[in-house]
């Protein structure tokens, strides 16, 4: 595998396993079911547990790509945590903002719907 290719398949990987806690409500990591939906300290230890998985990935993907990993500072770690925290925005707005707003217009539809019949 080139190096090129591991960067795409690492970027894709990432914004895949950022969106993951938000996709999947009733589920903990992709694995558990639950009897309740997941609540926001959940959905953010399941996320960065994510982000943790993520980081490994990236050290194998790293060392088999160039033979070697790059000593790195915090400032690279911090800066990788709100990149994965930018990537999980899409899933995030799914989950918190447009599915309540799709389901209040499905709601609204079947009242009507059923106020007409």
């Amino acid at each position: 595998m080139s190096l090129e290719q591991s960067v795409w398949i690492l970027l894709v990987l990432a914004i895949v396993m950022a969106n993951l806690p938000f996709l999947f409500t009733q589920r903990l990591f992709l694995a558990i079911p639950l009897k309740n939906e997941k609540t926001i300290p959940v959905y953010i230890a399941e996320w960065f547990v994510l982000f943790l998985v993520m980081g490994g990935f990236a050290y194998m993907i790293e060392y088999a790509a160039m033979g070697n990993i790059a000593p790195q500072e915090w400032e690279f770690y911090v800066v990788n945590l709100f990149l994965f925290m930018i990537f999980a925005f899409p899933g995030f707005i799914y989950r918190f903002n447009f599915k309540m707003y799709l389901d209040k217009h499905q709601k609204a539809a079947r009242k009507q719907a059923e106020s007409q019949s």
